[in-house]
């Protein structure tokens, strides 16, 4: 039903991540950082691995998740969609280990474990010096993502991606933006990890229950990645991750492009959240004028201001800090 994710075809000393962001599409490097130290003691053992963490780890709180045994570790809603399926810690990545060791030690069903999107140079700060990522900008921070046999369902990311398995492996299932239609997505505004997931289970799927699941498979991407793998995944792609060992760990960076930056990301998702309270009630005939509006001045290819001089285009040319400050206010000062 699904294709596999396509892979960068020479040595990965070769990879620029400038052809993969112009191409637009997802890319698998494999052995991108097969050299990093954590990449090579996790090839030994898990052991050796979680050693080599708490090596770096200054012992800075991080975020941690905690899934019942029923959840089979994925990420998600309580039954009655009111709320999650999780508890929330704060503790240090070396507990975090220590917890994810001992449950490896248990027979039967363990809790889902999942330590979430630490900021490396706050927890594991030596990490930076030894494990390079000379190919992306330098505002592209690393974090930390670990855990044991757990899924977070299909979600977005409006940041360019690119994630690194350190130790484990990890399945990762993507879907075209097109496909938002057939995922069965929940809230916007309310999500178990601050972006919205799916509902439905691409990995276990019910299609009685979520019949457009069909076609979003169809047009899945899948890839199994290994420690040292890296996959780039462009902007607004869903993305499932699901972990498939005791001690997964993935390291991942987000970035936009220098001349995005401050601007993009967060706004961008406001504007979505702002455009669904002002246009979703109005009448069908409105709706479309609105369409009309907003593909001409934000999301055709031509230069909508083309016959106004430079110097009187004011939002529809380049704006300085200063303008853009401005903007900013008038646009809150709307709200």
């Amino acid at each position: 039903m699904s294709a596999p994710i396509a892979e960068f075809a020479n040595d990965a000393r070769d990879f620029a991540l400038a052809d993969a962001v112009a191409a637009g599409e997802p890319l698998l490097i494999r052995g991108l950082c097969r050299d990093w130290p954590l990449v090579q003691a996790a090839k030994r053992s898990f052991g050796e691995f979680a050693q080599a963490v708490a090596a770096l780890d200054n012992g800075a709180p991080v975020d941690v998740l905690r899934m019942p045994p029923e959840a089979e570790g994925v990420v998600g809603y309580n039954a009655a969609l009111d709320g999650f399926n999780y508890q929330h810690f704060r503790v240090g990545v070396t507990e975090a280990l220590q917890r994810l060791a001992a449950y490896s030690r248990t027979n039967g069903a363990v809790p889902g474990l999942a330590l979430q999107s630490a900021l490396v140079s706050e927890c594991l700060p030596g990490f930076l010096a030894t494990h390079p990522m000379p190919c992306l900008p330098m505002s592209a921070q690393p974090r930390l993502w670990a855990g044991n046999r757990v899924v977070t369902p299909a979600h977005f990311d409006a940041s360019h991606n690119l994630a690194v398995v350190a130790c484990g492996r990890r399945r990762f299932t993507l879907f075209p933006t097109d496909q938002v239609a057939n995922l069965y997505i929940g809230p916007l505004d309310f999500a178990p990890t601050g972006a919205a997931l799916t509902l439905a289970r691409p990995d276990q799927p019910d299609f009685e229950r979520h019949p457009r699941l069909r076609e979003a498979l169809a047009n899945a991407l899948v890839a199994e990645l290994e420690p040292g793998d890296a996959l780039y995944m462009p902007p607004l792609w869903w993305h499932q991750v699901e972990s498939l060992e005791p001690l997964n760990a993935l390291v991942n960076y987000w970035w936009m492009p220098a001349q995005l930056e401050g601007r993009a990301t967060a706004p961008a998702l406001g504007a979505l959240l702002h455009a669904r309270l002002a246009f979703a009630a109005l009448p069908a005939k409105e709706r479309q004028a609105w369409r009309t509006l907003f593909d001409h001045y934000v999301f055709g290819d031509a230069d909508p201001a083309a016959h106004i001089p430079e110097s009187k285009r004011g939002v529809l040319g380049e704006l300085d800090p200063e303008a853009l400050a401005a903007l900013r206010e008038r646009i809150r000062s709307g709200l």
